[in-house]
Order: structure tokens, then sequence, then C-alpha cells
């Protein structure tokens, strides 16, 4: 097996929404915010080889939305999901399987982008099997209204109709993972055994090193009381197993361990992908 880091670009987010209930007197000093109070995040994905598969976990805000879409979240810097994939020697037409941690838009929103003569839309990748599962398919296709702008229906209904949508609940042996409810409806953590290490991809529970301490929760979250007694649980098990966390939103750090501290369970050691 060998993992990639897939980075597709940076974009912002309101940095009270990213903390929470944490003063912007502590957050700011971890991430500082622009004079719109936004803060930069990496959109950064995970690419798995293993044997003839070739999976990609989420992939992204995507290149589909109106420039006024777009406009509201800041995208920036160079990298793209498609240079990223090229750059390791991949194209998207590669990609066995698409593992989907959730369907908010900048986890999935390149999943699908727009038909040949811009009528319609078809999937990114045409050989991949989707996986999602049934209990995240039915919250995210019929979505409350604190989540319906998250929710976009052209990142979602056109990969049911394209056939190549698959439910974990119904068979799925590419890796182990973990479901949690705090952020959304039955989100996954994927677990991989990875060089006699475990990595968990955290997606939205713990997005950055930044969000370690229990009470850093988003305010996105649906349950945040549910999201505390998650993280914690999780962390106490990745700590002593000594696995390493996996960043999706990360500016800054791709990778980290855990340590122990009189302040509870903090980041150890920064790492990338290629230093493991």
């Amino acid at each position: 097996m060998k993992l990639h880091t897939i980075n597709t670009g940076m974009f912002k987010l309101d940095g009270g929404a990213m903390f929470g209930v944490v003063p912007k007197s502590i957050w700011n000093k971890l991430n500082p915010a622009d004079e719109n109070n936004m803060c930069t995040w990496a959109m950064r994905c995970l690419l798995i080889e293993d044997g003839d598969k070739l999976i990609l976990i989420d992939n992204g805000i995507g290149n589909k939305q109106s420039d006024k879409f777009f406009g509201h979240y800041y995208l920036h810097g160079d990298d793209t999901l498609e240079k990223s994939l090229n750059a390791l020697g991949f194209g998207f037409d590669d990609i066995t399987d698409m593992f989907l941690t959730h369907l908010h838009f900048d986890h999935c929103g390149g999943s699908v982008k727009w038909n040949s003569a811009k009528d319609g839309y078809e999937p990114v990748f045409k050989n991949a099997t989707y996986w999602s599962n049934n209990k995240h398919w039915e919250w995210a296709t019929k979505p409350n209204p604190r989540e319906k702008a998250s929710f976009l229906t052209e990142n979602i209904i056109p990969i049911m109709d394209s056939g190549q949508l698959k439910f974990v609940d119904d068979g799925f042996d590419l890796f182990s993972y973990k479901e949690v409810y705090g952020h959304t409806e039955s989100m996954m953590l994927p677990m991989l055994n990875y060089k006699g290490r475990t990595i968990i991809y955290m997606a939205d529970l713990i997005p950055s090193a930044e969000h370690l301490p229990i009470p850093y929760v988003m305010g996105y979250d649906t349950r945040p009381l549910l999201t505390l007694g998650e993280k914690e649980s999780i962390l106490t098990e990745m700590q002593q197993k000594d696995a390493i966390l996996f960043f999706e939103h990360d500016p800054v750090n791709e990778c980290g361990t855990l340590q122990m501290t009189e302040k509870g369970i903090r980041m150890g050691e920064s790492l990338r992908l290629s230093d493991i």
C-alpha cells in the first residue's frame, strides 16, 4: 500500500464558525483572521494505492459552481485536484473507488462536473465506484434547514443517477472506518494500517490540529455535545494506539501524532505522509 496527499486548493471560512464558542481572542492566535473575519483552510484529500485499487478519499470543492458561489469562499493557491493527481502520474479515469466521508460541498464537490454540452452533470471519475452510507445519503438528500446550503443537489444526485453509487452498508472491505454523528449524520472516518501505524482520516470531526482541545467544536456541527464525546473517545483511543491523524483542513499540519499533557491530549509531532 502507498498513501499520497492530494491537495485540492485553499479556501476561507468564517473564524467564529470554525471555532464555535471559543473566543476570537484565543482562536485568532491559532489561525489569524483577515479583515473579514475569514481564516484560511486546506482541502486536503488522501489517495490510496492498494494492489489494483486506486482509492480517493474526498475530493474538495470542485470547479462547476458559479463565480458568485466561489466568491464566498475565496479560493486560492496553485493546487487543484487534477494537478495533484497528475503530479503522481494519475488521472481521473484511474480512480477505482471514490470514498466520501460526507456530502458537504467542500468534501464532495469534485465528484461531479458539467457534461460537454453544459446542460447537465456527469461523474468526474467515470470508472469509479462512489461510496457513501445509507443513513448519511438519506440525511443529505432530504436536508435540514441548518445544512441545506452545504448539501448541494448538483453534487449529490448525479452520482446516484450515474449508477456508480454504492453504500458501505451493503458490503465494503477496502479499509475500516468509524462512523460519527456530531458534525453531521453518519460521517465516516477512514482508518488505515500503514507501515505498522494506524492512520485515521479526521474529516470534520477534528478538521485541524487547532481543534484538538475537546471544547474546540465548530459552529457548523449539528450536535455539538455529541461531537465533544466523540472527540474525547477517539482521541483517547488514538493516543493509546500511537496513531497518526490526517487533517483535512489544517492549513499547515498535514498529519500529527498525539501526546498526553496536563491540559489533555494535544498535538505531538507534526508530520507529512512522506515522513512516515
